[in-house]
């Protein structure tokens, strides 16, 4: 009991917290851009389409995810966590440096170099932690720790965006992302110097009795997802609006497969702990989805649907900074129906363009345009998705010190009853979205202010605060030991099925009017998953403390 008492946190958690913060601060810097690069078609964007531009993002995001799952696997078995995380680091910066290079080849490379780079990168990280906390003196401290760890995701997340906003206005879209390669460069670099802190828990798993060989999971999974993907690809028609969405979707079937399997063979010890994540990964799927929004629709929804202006006493400070977007009301080509206006097509169903102003002033009132020589002063839309990890930094202290009091009256919440609190939390924070587009008459002819994402993003800020840091603790404590990179690949499996949801979402944009309909359908997601899970919560709370000896 002395023993547990005194214990601290090592060195080792400072050394994966800061590898982990500039890893994540290129990761958001990269894609909290990326949609608005995708889609711009005045400052040397791509000029994509919206609906093209959010199937980019959506299967970047879901791919970016779905990779750990073999990224674990080859960790756990062959290269070892480090080696793992230095490969799929240096090819993440290599992807987003490839970012600055003209070309849609090279920008399609450089995605498939970060996805393949976080495979092996994510899991890895998260799992050298876990392993870290497995001391017995160190076990009542490992959900602080991930707490701690998660922190250092969001400071990174925090600072990046306004990075993003100067070296794009100043120099350009790809200086922007060779800052992201740059980002994970220094973090890199800060766990080499401290390697000798966390290298003990770099421990290979060798093969068990029972488990599936590498050579038998390409047979039987990823050659599987290869032709299930070409199937989706090619099949007429569409199931989930574009031949890359159904191609997604198709190949994660065999995957979902290969973990019904691996609960289905394991004993009936190992059952209840995997049966139970599979459970959780199924509904945080909702979870995820309503998450990486961030990157989809409420980028559209910052882009073109908020007042961005900057008030005169800011307009100093801000443009000192380059924080300012300037625009006029000069004749530009736009695209009406990429601008989030209603539909606007020819006999052939094709987008109508013309000459007009610029995108920002399409649904803002003529009496509220710039005058003829002048211009008008906006905040980038890629600060808003700041918003989010400033209330992860300050409302964590808040809300850890909230479950504190409540755990000394033996009232806190069970670690599955939180993730079912954040299921209707997440719900709560699309139905104030909801709100943002009955503030106006229209959304197509008005601006709506900035105050909804701030007051969405504070919601759905407790959401994640009560599941993604438990989320990686929980994975380490059900999962057997040697599937726990396999597992948390498994974690991230579901975070890649939200980020394919989302997009898939996003790309159906244009093709609702009617905005309460898209966000009003994950509030009723969110509160169904919520019902889901506390309909399983005795047997959850027990599989949980027969585990872990705490609910």
């Amino acid at each position: 009991m002395n023993q547990v008492a005194k214990a601290k946190h090592p060195r080792g958690l400072m050394v994966l917290f800061f590898t982990e913060m500039w890893e994540r601060f290129g990761y958001y810097l990269m894609v909290g851009i990326l949609l608005l690069y995708l889609t711009d078609t005045t400052t040397g964007g791509k000029g994509f389409s919206t609906s093209m531009g959010a199937d980019v993002v959506g299967t970047f995001i879901a791919l970016v995810y779905l990779t750990p799952f073999i990224g674990g696997l080859i960790a756990d078995r062959y290269l070892g966590y480090i080696k793992s995380i230095f490969i799929g680091g240096s090819l993440m910066a290599a992807g987003y440096i490839g970012l600055a290079v003209p070309g849609d080849t090279a920008m399609y490379v450089s995605l498939g170099l970060i996805i393949i780079g976080n495979g092996f990168f994510k899991p890895n990280i998260s799992t050298l932690l876990g392993i870290i906390y497995n001391k017995d003196e160190l076990k009542p401290l490992k959900d602080n720790a991930y707490n701690i760890f998660y922190m250092g995701i969001n400071i990174g997340a925090l600072f990046c965006n306004f990075v993003a906003a100067y070296l794009r206005n100043t120099y350009g879209w790809g200086y922007a992302f060779a800052a992201a390669g740059v980002g994970i460069i220094i973090g890199l670099i800060w766990l080499a110097l401290g390697l000798k802190h966390v290298k003990y828990a770099d421990v290979k798993k060798p093969m068990e009795k029972g488990d599936m060989p590498i050579s038998k999971i390409f047979g039987s999974v990823f050659l599987p997802m290869i032709v299930f993907a070409i199937i989706g690809w090619i099949i007429p028609g569409n199931f989930f609006g574009s031949d890359s969405n159904d191609a997604f979707m198709f190949a994660c079937i065999p995957v979902i497969f290969f973990y019904f399997n691996l609960w289905r063979r394991g004993s009936p010890q190992d059952k209840k702990g995997i049966g139970a994540l599979l459970f959780i990964f199924a509904v945080s799927i909702i979870f995820w989805t309503i998450y990486n929004q961030n990157s989809t629709a409420l980028t559209i929804w910052a882009q073109s649907h908020t007042d961005r202006q900057i008030s005169p006493a800011l307009e100093g400070p801000a443009s000192s900074i380059n924080m300012v977007q300037k625009i006029s009301a000069e004749p530009q080509e736009v695209d009406k129906l990429d601008q989030y206006m209603r539909p606007v097509v020819d006999a052939n169903g094709e987008p109508v363009k013309e000459m007009g102003p610029d995108p920002y002033l399409v649904n803002l009132p003529k009496d509220k345009w710039p005058q003829p020589g002048k211009e008008l002063k906006l905040m980038n839309a890629e600060l808003f998705q700041s918003i989010n990890p400033f209330f992860i930094v300050f409302l964590t202290p808040l809300l850890l010190g909230f479950f504190a009091f409540l755990r000394k009256r033996n009232k806190e919440p069970t670690t599955m009853g939180k993730f079912g609190y954040a299921l209707f939390i997440s719900g709560l924070s699309a139905m104030v979205m909801v709100f943002a587009v009955m503030s106006v008459p229209s959304i197509y002819l008005h601006k709506t202010a900035g105050i909804w994402l701030v007051m969405t993003y504070f919601v759905f800020t407790i959401s994640e605060i009560f599941l993604s840091p438990i989320g990686l603790s929980l994975v380490s404590k059900l999962s057997p030991p040697r599937l726990t990179a396999l597992m948390m690949g498994g974690w991230f499996l579901s975070t890649s099925l939200g980020g394919k949801v989302a997009g898939v979402m996003a790309s159906f944009w244009n093709k609702i009017p009617d905005k309460r309909i898209f966000f009003g359908i994950l509030f009723v997601a969110a509160v169904l998953g919520g019902i889901l899970i506390f309909s399983r919560i005795k047997s959850l709370n027990k599989i949980v403390k027969e585990n872990t000896g705490s609910a």
